[in-house]
This record gives C-alpha cells, structure tokens and sequence, in this order.
C-alpha cells in the first residue's frame, strides 16, 4: 500500500527548529518525510502526497481542531497523531473525537512518539496486518 514501498509521513510544526527537531529524529526510521509549516500548507501536502501518517500540531496558524476535522476529511484512513503545549483533559477528548490517533504534550519524548508511529505505520498499509480472528 505504500507508495514506493516507503511510506509518506506528513510532519506539520510551526515552529521551524522543533520541525528540524522532529525531522532529524524520525529520519532513521524509513520514512518519506514531507513538510509543511502551518495548517493551510498541510491541506495542501494532503492532497499533493497522500501521506500514510500526520505528524501534527495542534496551536499554529491556520491550525486548531477544525483545521484537524478537515484534515480527517481530506484523508479519511490516514492515522493522524497531534501534538500541542496548550492541550488540557477538553482538548484531548474533542480531538479524539475529531478521529484522531494519538495525542502527545509538548514536550513529547521522541521514544514514545516513535513507538506510536511505528505501532500506526505497522497497522495502517502492511499487507499482511490485518486483525486474527475478528
């Protein structure tokens, strides 16, 4: 399912050193990473590259949870995992309502981060992870 056998990981940070940051730390994992620095670039990169994973900010411009809404509309089956500073308990629960995956903190601790992308990636396009028995 993914495109080249490399999957597409789509990274949207405002914040220019911690996309750097993020960038440099998920790079080792086999990942195609593309960028986009706001919310109206990632509707963009939505539609241009059809990414298997969103890696997401949550408090940027052109971001917010309706920004997160459009996304799950634009890529219905593409796991979505966000991550803000300026979460509480309300906002964890309206953007797991809006569909998506996983919700980190700022800081996020790049081992968790990684392991949850790894857990989505594995469960997303592999052709052979599909659920035993149902």
């Amino acid at each position: 399912m993914f495109k080249g056998g490399q999957p597409v990981i789509l990274l949207v940070e405002d914040d220019q050193a911690m996309r750097s940051l993020l960038c440099d730390e998920l790079w080792d994992m086999g990942l195609r990473i593309v960028e986009a620095s706001d919310g109206d670039e990632a509707l963009q990169r939505v539609s241009e590259t059809r990414p298997d994973l969103i890696v997401t900010d949550l408090r940027m411009p052109a971001g917010g949870l309706d920004y997160v809404s459009r996304l799950r509309t634009l890529a219905p089956g593409c796991p979505i995992i966000l991550m803000t500073a300026f979460g509480d308990a309300k906002t964890k629960d309206e953007a797991l309502q809006c569909g998506v995956a996983a919700y980190f903190d700022k800081p996020v601790r790049m081992m968790d981060l990684k392991a949850t992308i790894r857990q989505l990636m594995g469960n997303h396009g592999g052709s052979d992870h599909r659920q035993a028995g149902k």
